[in-house]
């Protein structure tokens, strides 16, 4: 059959090639928003995935024909154990390219760092040395952050540690800011407020290898279909003697990154001042403990995942207001 009947889109996104499966269980970071504060502050958090809940808000969306009425959401709750600030870095721009200038560290360091990294600590005070000198090259700071998963009742000793860009205000109070932090704990509500909106990344659950209808969401041939029913009709044309990347394959489903822009802190709490978990926990999470947050919307990723969270570089909500919750919803569905 040299033509076809009828025409039809093609099947599965471009835009997430290579869906091949991530080299880190933290996710990367590699776009920071610029921020209009002049009080300099960190630019993103993290925490770990616990489950989902429903939210009953009044919509404040004006404009709508819901404006003022009930709203239901669905929600996640991530679990947000302060941030500890174990060292700073500085950046500066050689040959197109971005890389560290130098850093520092602080002074008491924790002992379990030694699990993920060995590091030869450097003194605050060569680094203001060199900040003396060549403040000028440098194009922006960075916090050197560590997690501990332990600190929320997870088994997982070892820490988990990443980079968080500094925004706001000028060089110097960037600087500033950072040795004023440096050796302490940031906890996720000196960085965000109740609705605001961030950005979540994270990394998908993993599917393994799936074929090409499950994985790019080809149509299944007629049940007559020779030799095969879930394979592709054509691997491509004659000529290219070769299958193009744009043909849908089978491989390597889940396990990816991702982005969700745009979610809506609803509620930023502590389990001190309001109880979150449902009753007999949260589904291959268990108790809520410390600080926590409910976004509006899902959350890439299986229970006790890492989520990094960050300002949002797509923002499009000038007005910040926290909403009026009604009602909390935590009943899960066990198993």
């Amino acid at each position: 059959m040299g033509h076809r009947k009828h025409n039809a889109p093609r099947r599965g996104s471009l835009a997430f090639r290579p869906r091949a499966r991530t080299s880190h269980i933290v996710p990367l970071i590699r776009t920071w928003p610029e921020i209009p504060s002049d009080k300099p502050t960190l630019l993103g958090h993290a925490g770990f995935k616990a489950g989902c809940i429903h939210v009953i808000t009044i919509d404040d969306r004006e404009g709508t024909p819901n404006f003022g009425k009930p709203l239901f959401n669905a929600a996640t709750v991530l679990v947000t154990p302060p941030l500890y600030i174990y060292g700073l870095r500085a950046y500066h721009k050689v040959s197109g390219y971005y890389q560290p200038l130098t850093e520092a560290h602080a002074k008491n360091l924790p002992k379990d760092l030694a699990r993920k990294v060995r590091i030869q600590p450097k003194p605050i005070e060569e680094f203001m040395k060199v900040m003396e000198e060549r403040l000028s090259e440098v194009k922006y700071f960075t916090a050197l952050c560590y997690l501990r998963p332990k600190d929320i009742g997870l088994s997982q000793k070892k820490p988990f540690l990443f980079e968080i860009r500094v925004g706001g205000g000028d060089l110097k109070a960037q600087l500033d800011y950072l040795i004023s932090i440096l050796g302490k704990e940031v906890k996720i509500s000196d960085i965000f407020k109740p609705g605001m909106y961030i950005d979540v990344i994270g990394i998908t659950k993993g599917k393994g290898f799936e074929g090409p209808v499950t994985r790019m969401g080809v149509k299944r041939k007629q049940h007559k279909s020779r030799k095969s029913v879930r394979a592709i009709g054509t691997l491509g044309p004659w000529h290219p003697a070769s299958v193009m990347y744009t043909v849908p394959r089978a491989g390597q489903m889940g396990f990816h990154q991702r982005t969700e822009y745009n979610k809506r802190i609803l509620i930023m709490s502590n389990e001190n001042e309001m109880q979150i978990t449902p009753k007999g926990g949260f589904p291959h999470f268990g108790v809520v403990k410390g600080d926590y947050i409910v976004v509006s919307g899902s959350v890439p990723g299986p229970a006790k995942r890492l989520i990094r969270l960050r300002f949002p570089i797509r923002a499009h909500v000038k007005k910040i207001q926290p909403p009026k919750v009604i009602e909390i919803s935590v009943t899960q569905k066990v198993g």
